[in-house]
């Protein structure tokens, strides 16, 4: 019997060993993972090589071997020819980069750190459209190894890589999350565009399943962010996080857009009104403008239809998404406003727009509210010439059906819209100006300066109808 249970004892013994060295292994296997990337053993994977994604690969390849993955093929040949269709790192930068661009998903199992960066747009209704990073979860799962770790950068609404990503990986690789492969959450802050805050000068919020996995995460990150990471709690927080610094701002500007329609109807310059309410120390320096992008004018849908689920219906966020989402349609109405003061017949009426991209400096047209003044225009019979020297041409053809037109075809006109600030645009001469109107009295020439990159007291004085948001 006494040999009975010191066998128990012995199995029992073993067994407890061997839950330890379970645990070890798996608290190692994180550690292990940062070690592998520093000696070179391992690689880190960036999944979606768009605005975002393209240069967190660009950047981890300085330190690490990387493997970029998308399923655009087309965009991974223009990579790999030494060509930046996003213009956020450029030419030179991505000839010399060693990231290792690939369209081949299989190429994922050479990775053990997965940086997952796939837009998260809504449908027409304004419900998250989770398509793209099911289809990047289905993908990375089909490739996950045992012992690596998926960090999501996609904005979503709290709960998504936990209750939505998380399953999918476990039933496409068959592995156990918490045992096989951890996770964790750190939201892009890229501002695309935007040559001044970039990846390596914005702190990074960093979240893991657990401390080992938070650590491991943070030490990777903290590799190329020479600002530092934030370490969230959880990674609900950090989904929150980042979902509410886009809400904040389009909040603040939608306050902006509707103090613009106040004071238009007072006669009143508003960002006149502006520069003197900003001496105040403490006044927030928005203006007002148009809000589209994959980030500002998507995120707040993502917060809203998760409180929707929780049973609370949002009033101030949805409020401030109805004005900024009205304000293309507003645009065009002043325009139309000015056309007829100027004694314009409307249907005839030769309008040229500046500018199809939703930012300053940045090619990309997706979800670009100057589109909202287009379509507007048209309903009254107009049909706008539009020049942007910035934006990828075929994407303005199969997003908006719009064929971009040199500036040089800009003549004759009634109405110029600067609809974006592009640098070609702020620089331009009066005299250029001059040249794309008609040749008639000054008071007969509108101009529509959405940005306020003109000077309107300048404007006035040469005797343009011009009006500003």
């Amino acid at each position: 019997m006494k040999d009975n249970m010191n066998q128990n004892l012995m199995m029992r013994k073993v067994t407890i060993d061997a839950s330890r060295y379970n645990i070890f292994s798996q608290r190692s296997n994180s550690m292990s993972v940062y070690s592998g990337l520093l000696t070179g053993t391992d690689k880190l994977s960036l999944v979606g090589l768009g605005y975002v994604g393209m240069p967190i690969a660009v950047a981890f390849a300085r330190k690490i071997n990387v493997i970029g993955y998308d399923l655009n093929a087309e965009k991974i040949k223009l990579y790999k020819s030494g060509i930046d269709p996003t213009n956020e790192v450029g030419n030179d930068a991505i000839r010399e980069t060693t990231v290792d661009f690939t369209n081949d998903e299989t190429r994922l199992r050479e990775a053990k750190f997965h940086i997952v960066a796939v837009p998260t747009p809504v449908y027409e209704d304004h419900n998250p459209d989770l398509t793209p990073v099911i289809g990047a979860s289905e993908i990375v799962g089909r490739n996950l190894i045992h012992g690596s770790i998926v960090v999501y950068e996609s904005t979503v609404y709290p709960g998504v890589t936990e209750e939505v990503c998380v399953p999918i990986l476990e039933k496409e690789s068959g592995l156990k999350c918490g045992v096989d492969f951890k996770v964790g959450y750190s939201p892009e802050r890229i501002n695309p565009g935007d040559k001044v805050h970039r990846l390596e000068t914005i702190t990074k919020i960093v979240s893991g399943m657990d401390d080992e996995t938070l650590d491991t995460i943070a030490k990777v990150y903290e590799l190329v962010v020479e600002a530092g990471v934030h370490r969230a709690s959880s990674i609900k927080v950090a989904e929150a996080a980042k979902v509410i610094e886009n809400s904040q701002r389009d909040i603040n500007i939608a306050f902006m857009n509707e103090l613009s329609i106040i004071f238009n109807r007072m006669g009143i310059d508003t960002l006149e009104v502006l520069e003197a309410a900003g001496t105040k120390w403490n006044f927030l320096p928005f203006r007002p403008g148009l809000v589209g992008g994959h980030c500002i004018g998507v995120d707040p849908y993502y917060l809203t239809y998760k409180a929707e689920t929780l049973g609370y219906h949002s009033q101030v966020i949805l409020s401030g998404r109805r004005i900024n989402d009205d304000m293309g349609k507003y645009v065009a109405e002043q325009t139309v406003k000015q056309l007829i003061k100027a004694d314009k017949p409307i249907r005839t009426a030769k309008v040229g727009c500046l500018g199809i991209t939703f930012k300053g400096d940045c090619p990309d047209a997706r979800n670009s509210k100057v589109n909202d003044i287009l379509k507007e225009l048209r309903e009254y019979g107009i049909h706008p010439l539009v020049c942007d020297q910035v934006a990828d041409a075929p994407d303005a053809k199969r997003f908006y059906n719009v064929d971009l037109v040199p500036i040089s075809e800009l003549k004759e006109l009634d109405c110029l819209i600067i609809a974006v600030a592009h640098r070609e645009f702020k620089t331009l001469t009066n005299e250029e100006i001059a040249g794309m109107f008609k040749d008639e009295p000054n008071d007969k020439k509108v101009l529509i300066d959405v940005k306020g990159v003109r000077d309107r007291k300048e404007m006035q004085a040469l005797g343009y109808r011009y009006w500003r948001l």
